[in-house]
């Protein structure tokens, strides 16, 4: 919830959620096809298969987490009254 005087923009705030939405696709998309080309090509273990793909998800979390910082500086979510 808001503080006193503070109000959610819902238009900045779709706008951000839909890029979010967009972007995540691609981010996590490119993350998991990522690890399971580099686990193919050398042909890993599985175990490392799924360890590359924690780290690639975790790559995934901050680059998403830096869109919506990002954006939220941008396109502010709660504005003051």
């Amino acid at each position: 919830m808001s503080a006193p005087g503070r109000r959610i923009h819902w238009l900045n705030a779709l706008t951000v959620v839909s890029a979010a939405i967009l972007i995540g696709a691609e981010v996590f998309g490119a993350a998991f096809a990522g690890s399971w080309a580099l686990t193919t090509l050398f042909g890993l273990d599985q175990i490392t298969g799924y360890i590359l793909d924690a780290v690639f998800f975790g790559c995934g979390m901050w680059v998403m987490v830096s869109f919506v910082r990002g954006a939220n500086r941008v396109e502010p979510l709660v504005t003051a009254e």
